[in-house]
């Protein structure tokens, strides 16, 4: 996982500033905080799909009860430090 900043410092992002494979961008709010969103990922056939979901909503429970983790935010690129969260 990793924030827009991220891939665009660490290079990983075409001239029109979208991600290169095998990157795709989450949709969310262009203010979207760690302290009231949560970014979760579940492993699927040898990848990772990645969501961005509202804490302590009834979807945010759904998705870790099948089995998401949520990702720390010093494990996503671009985050920790970043921005205050």
């Amino acid at each position: 996982m990793a924030t827009g900043t991220g891939l665009v410092e660490a290079g990983l992002c075409d001239a029109g500033g979208e991600p290169d494979r095998p990157w795709h961008r989450i949709n969310a709010p262009d203010d979207a905080s760690t302290m009231w969103y949560a970014v979760l990922r579940r492993p699927e056939r040898g990848i990772y799909l990645g969501t961005l979901v509202f804490r302590h909503g009834d979807h945010h429970a759904s998705l870790l009860e099948k089995g998401w983790e949520e990702i720390p935010v010093a494990e996503i690129l671009g985050g920790a430090g970043d921005q205050p969260m």
